[in-house]
């Protein structure tokens, strides 16, 4: 049975925890300061002007993210496959939502806010990893940020080695050479997702 309303939803649910319901916030605290300079991984939501979703996943060494001020803050873009499909969506729409997490730790800090993209700002020296100067850079407008519960990473059990592996997936290269999308032979695959592929992580390929 299909939910098509609010209170459909929250005679489902429940109204929210009296802690949920106020933790929103509109400005950096130093809490979320300290938690943006230990995160090395961020998740980036995006839509474009119809509603069509898209998340993508961005890391760098902890502190990758750079604080502006107290309602601002930069996400560097590093070499990729260029596609771009969430700063496409950005010129679109502005609105953003992200994730940013940090390995070992269940809990996890969640921004959502405007962004938009710069192609070169003084800050940009500051963001240099390896030799590699970011050429573009996601800048966001903070509208709401709060800390969320660890619930969901606890039930996944994503940072406990035991649970890991258990699946018979197949390795990256011959996953994608199966999507009959590419025109390369599986060993030229194997060759350029293999070991000299973490050489080209800040230089353009």
């Amino acid at each position: 049975m299909k939910i098509t309303t609010e209170a459909e939803l929250r005679e489902l649910l429940g109204e929210k925890h009296p802690r949920a319901a106020v933790k929103d916030r509109h400005r950096l605290h130093e809490r979320d300061r300290e938690w943006l300079a230990a995160s090395p991984f961020v998740l980036i939501g995006t839509s474009d002007a119809q509603g069509r979703g898209d998340v993508s996943p961005k890391g760098d060494p902890p502190g990758f993210t750079h604080v502006i001020d107290d309602v601002t803050i930069a996400i560097p873009e590093r070499p990729g496959n260029r596609r771009a499909d969430g700063f496409h969506n950005i010129l679109q729409n502005p609105q953003v939502g992200l994730l940013f997490l940090v390995p070992g730790r269940t809990d996890t800090l969640r921004i959502n806010g405007k962004a938009h993209l710069v192609r070169d700002e003084p800050f940009f020296d500051e963001m240099v990893v390896k030799g590699h100067r970011p050429e573009l850079a996601l800048v966001v407008e903070v509208e709401q940020i709060f800390f969320h519960c660890p619930k969901a990473f606890m039930r996944s059990k994503l940072w406990e080695h035991e649970s890991w592996g258990g699946h018979d997936l197949m390795p990256h290269a011959k996953m994608v050479k199966s999507l009959d999308y590419v025109t390369e032979s599986l060993e030229e695959l194997e060759a350029y997702y293999g070991p000299s592929y973490a050489d080209r992580l800040y230089r353009a390929t």
